[in-house]
């Protein structure tokens, strides 16, 4: 899970590894044999050359635009050197009257992303001014437990040389998330340390994809971690770790020991 903050990343291979899951890291399929029902994958590790019979195999990986022969090159919309559509921020192409959304653009390929520049794009034809917040995207991976993030993770704003804070919260001690025997997986915030605008939000454990509005809507009108933090949110109910995580940024969090010092 290399797009995952490397702390939901290793909790969400905890968690898998706990249901009996064999992951293999640092592996390349060089193949795959059928025989009868069942299937051979050969792959490469740091042991040298492997392989695994399965019942079956699930190709999940790689995905590229559908713009060959779709677009005719008299038009004049250009693509770049993976197929994909040239757009600006408003996903004009480079033929003024012409748009283009989703996956055979630039950036995630999520429905949700493509609805919502399919929005954006009626409204500007229509005569009203639009635009898109490409940092509000949220990405769901649909496991159990669930996968969901908002923003930049820890390690992305690290290259970025954005200095930060973050506050994590377990489910674990999350009042809700035990009467449901959910008690997997954890919230992470992580805010900008000199002016505590969020920046990212992310979570593994039940109805992630559920909670992760909260982020979006959070970065959507640029809400501090303390705004959370002063938030009063429904008991008991999930979305608390929400809120201790946000309260966790800054060494408040209530139901948890906090690592660092209060100011």
């Amino acid at each position: 899970l290399p797009m995952v903050d490397k702390v939901i990343a290793k909790e969400t291979q905890k968690l898998l590894k706990k249901q009996g899951l064999d992951i293999k890291l640092g592996a390349r399929v060089t193949g795959s044999e059928v025989k009868g029902n069942e299937v051979t994958v050969m792959y490469t590790d740091s042991s040298g050359e492997q392989q695994l019979t399965f019942d079956k195999l699930i190709v999940c990986v790689g995905r590229r635009p559908y713009t060959q022969g779709v677009v005719d090159e008299g038009v004049g919309v250009g693509l770049d050197e993976r197929g994909f559509i040239h757009v600006d921020d408003q996903c004009r192409t480079s033929v003024p009257s012409i748009y283009a959304i989703g996956d055979c653009v630039r950036g995630p390929m999520l429905a949700h992303k493509a609805s919502e520049e399919g929005v954006m794009v009626a409204d500007i034809i229509a005569g009203h001014k639009a635009e898109m917040n490409y940092d509000a995207i949220p990405s769901v991976i649909y496991t159990a437990p669930e996968v969901a993030w908002v923003g930049l993770t820890e390690q992305d704003a690290k290259a970025k040389g954005i200095e930060i804070k973050t506050g994590s919260f377990p489910f674990a001690a999350n009042g809700r998330a035990l009467a449901n025997n959910a008690p997997e997986g954890m919230a992470k915030i992580i805010a900008d340390a000199e002016t505590d605008r969020i920046l990212g939000m992310h979570i593994v454990g039940q109805h992630a994809g559920e909670l992760i509005a909260q982020g979006v809507i959070a970065m959507e009108f640029g809400s501090s971690a303390e705004d959370l933090a002063l938030t009063c949110y429904a008991h008991p109910s999930t979305s608390e770790a929400i809120h201790e995580a946000a309260l966790a940024v800054d060494g408040f969090a209530i139901h948890m020991a906090n690592r660092r010092k209060r100011k």
